[in-house]
This record gives structure tokens, C-alpha cells and sequence, in this order.
């Protein structure tokens, strides 16, 4: 495997290197204090391209490898993991059904919109009850003359307050197995629940939602036969734990840079600290600890575009860089001492904002017991 970047990856990862340095970062700590959905950096990241670039270019896309996605979600997550988080549900799970079981009508009216950041897509999976235990999904869907009434609540659903339409797994038919619905936000019998205040990524809004006999016509059951749904999903979940992955190396590369920074101008003992040994042994290990979480992240990433077995990598790599990420952000505030403590520097809000990568796409303890399986399989 050659992970050397092409030259159209370059210009990828250049690109999004430069939107996050001129628009992004500049905003990052006024977004995160405001707890505000950034619509104006969100359209602006339409208008780049950003949320079609998983996509072929009959829907709108410009069809790049997952690989070349990860470079672009990695810049943006260095300077704010709210719009990462906003750009993965916008480019893959908020949209990813609608292109693959969408009809004409639905791919015209709702995902081409949304490649171009005019729509806002979200996800419900996870509910009150149900969160790595997909079996214990209970919102139902019922058949009646014309489609479907369903029944349930989600809750943990990013972007909610702000979405136009939701991609929703509900049991239906006689064997209650999951199946995939699209629900428009004006539906009658969808309302839009409590917000879910949260120490990190607080200008992406999450909430609940309710479905109280919400009905969804034939046209919006997006399975092409009720119960498989969970198949889907599982195709799903892999480049979700991948794409994770380059968000956690996103915002770590964001703390070691600011380390660094601090650690050349911060003077004590008539030095700068970067010149004692323990500074210089807590940067080096973050550096070789980085390298390591994104070799892991590009080989998965590289398994999936080659169409070979990838489940257990994804796994892998989540699993490793999430966990090296929170670790990254915790010794960069250590560098700074008590000002890692501090508002003021935005290695806070790193600290802060790395935990919502080891939550999505499975826990740790989650992917631990997936990577034996596969193992032991």
C-alpha cells in the first residue's frame, strides 16, 4: 500500500486546508461559545463542494474516494469539529439512503439540494433504549392504505432542530425487522423534541424526536422491502467509522500544533518550555502516536475504496485514532498548565470537542468486542 498523496489529493487537502485557515478557524471559538448552527460556513462548504464529493456526478457529486473525503474532514475538523460533524451527516449518513433506495422524485426534490448546502439531512437511529443495541430499536411502523403511521422516539439526533428531512429506522411488517423511511420535517405527527446540551461540538445542535402516528407515504419507505433495512445499515457503519477516524486526527493535529506553539513562547526558568525534556517527550510521543492513528485511518480508508475487506480495520482504526486524539488534546493541555484550563485558548474547546469522536459510530468498548469477533471468527 502507497499512502503518498496524489496530486489531485493534495489539491483536496489544500483546498480544505485553506477554507478552514481563512474561514473556519477564525470563527471557531465565536461558533462554539454562540452554540448556534453555522448555516453561512455550512452553505459555504456546499458551494465548495464538500458535501458532494462522496456522490457521482449524476446526482450532483463529484464521485471521490473515501480516502480523499477523509483529507477534506480532517481540515475541517482542525478547525472546528461542529462543522466536521455537520459535513459527515450532511455527505454520508444524512443523505447516503436517500441516494442509493431514493426515487427520482425524492433524489431531485431533497438530495441534490442538499449536496449543494440548500438541505439539511439527519439520521435516526439511536433511541432512549437503544443505542449500541440495534435489536433493541422499538420505534414501529404500521401499515395502513396509502403507507405506513409510525410510532417511537430518537433521541442523540445531530442536526435535528435544523434538518428538512430525516432518514429513519422503524420495525415494520410481520417479522418487525428494521426498515427504512424518509420522513420530511412538515410531516404531520413528527415533532421535533427537547435539545441535548452538550460539553463539546455546541454549534451542532442535537436533539429528540417523536413520531406520534406520523404517516409516511409509499413513495418515502426508501427499503426496497420492509426488513433490510439492517443490512444497509451495516454497509453504513464501516465508512462511518472511518470518516470518525479522520475527525479525531482532524482536531488532535489542531492540539499538537497549538503544543507547539505554546510551548516555543512560554518562558519559564529564563527558557522556553519546549526546551525541557518532559515538554519535548510529551510532544514527541503525541507526533509518533498521530503517524500511527493516521496509517491506521489511511490503510482502512484504502481497503474500503479497493473493494476488500475492510469491517475489522474500520473497527481498528476508530477504535485507536479516537482514543489517541482524546489522548493528544489531554497532554496538549497539560503543556500549557493552568492555561490549559483557560477559555481563552482554544485548546479547551479540543479537549472538549475529541470526545464526541470516541461516542459516534460505536463506543470503544463497542469496537473492542467487534475487533475480537472478527478475530476469533
Amino acid at each position: 500500500m502507497d499512502f503518498e498523496l496524489s496530486i489531485e489529493q493534495r489539491a483536496i487537502r489544500d483546498t480544505f486546508a485553506r477554507f478552514c485557515d481563512q474561514r473556519i478557524a477564525p470563527q471557531a471559538e465565536a461558533l462554539d461559545e454562540a452554540g448556534a448552527f453555522p448555516h453561512e460556513l455550512f452553505r459555504e462548504l456546499g458551494a465548495l463542494g464538500a458535501f458532494g464529493m462522496r456522490y457521482p456526478e449524476d446526482v450532483g457529486g463529484s464521485g471521490v474516494a473515501l480516502s480523499d473525503f477523509c483529507l477534506a474532514l480532517a481540515e475541517v475538523a482542525r478547525g472546528s469539529m461542529a462543522l466536521a460533524g455537520a459535513m459527515a451527516m450532511q455527505s454520508l449518513m444524512g443523505t447516503k439512503f436517500l441516494h442509493l433506495l431514493g426515487s427520482e422524485d425524492i433524489q431531485t426534490r431533497l438530495l441534490r439540494p442538499a449536496l449543494e448546502g440548500r438541505k439539511i439531512g439527519a439520521i435516526c437511529m439511536t433511541e432512549p433504549d437503544a443505542g449500541s443495541d440495534l435489536g433493541a430499536i422499538a420505534t414501529s411502523a404500521r401499515r395502513v392504505e396509502g403507507g405506513y403511521l409510525l410510532k417511537g422516539r430518537k433521541t442523540w439526533v445531530t442536526s435535528a432542530p435544523v434538518a428538512d428531512f430525516f432518514t429513519v429506522f422503524a420495525r415494520a411488517g410481520e417479522g418487525r425487522a428494521l426498515t427504512i423511511f424518509l420522513v420530511e420535517r412538515d410531516f404531520a405527527g413528527l415533532s421535533i423534541g427537547r435539545a441535548i446540551h452538550k460539553m463539546g461540538v455546541r454549534a451542532l445542535p442535537t436533539s429528540e424526536l417523536a413520531f406520534e402516528d406520523c404517516f409516511v407515504p409509499d413513495s418515502h419507505r426508501l427499503s426496497r422491502q420492509e426488513g433490510d433495512g439492517e443490512a444497509h445499515l451495516k454497509t453504513l457503519l464501516a465508512e462511518i467509522r472511518i470518516v470518525t477516524a479522520a475527525m479525531a486526527l482532524g482536531v488532535a493535529r489542531a492540539a499538537l500544533a497549538e503544543a507547539l506553539r505554546y510551548s516555543s513562547e512560554r518562558r519559564q526558568f529564563g527558557q522556553p518550555i519546549g526546551r525541557f525534556q518532559a515538554i519535548q517527550s510529551k510532544l514527541a510521543d503525541m507526533a509518533t502516536s498521530l503517524a500511527a492513528a493516521e496509517t491506521l485511518q489511511q490503510q482502512a480508508a484504502w481497503l474500503h475504496d479497493s473493494g476488500l475487506p475492510h469491517h475489522m480495520q474500520a473497527a481498528m482504526c476508530k477504535l485507536f485514532a479516537t482514543e489517541t486524539a482524546a489522548e493528544v488534546c489531554d497532554q496538549a493541555a497539560r503543556v500549557f498548565a493552568s492555561y490549559g484550563y483557560a477559555m481563552e485558548y482554544p485548546v479547551q474547546r479540543y479537549l472538549r470537542d475529541v470526545r464526541f469522536t470516541l461516542i459516534g459510530g460505536g463506543t470503544s468498548e463497542i469496537l473492542k468486542l467487534i475487533i475480537t469477533k472478527a478475530l476469533t471468527s
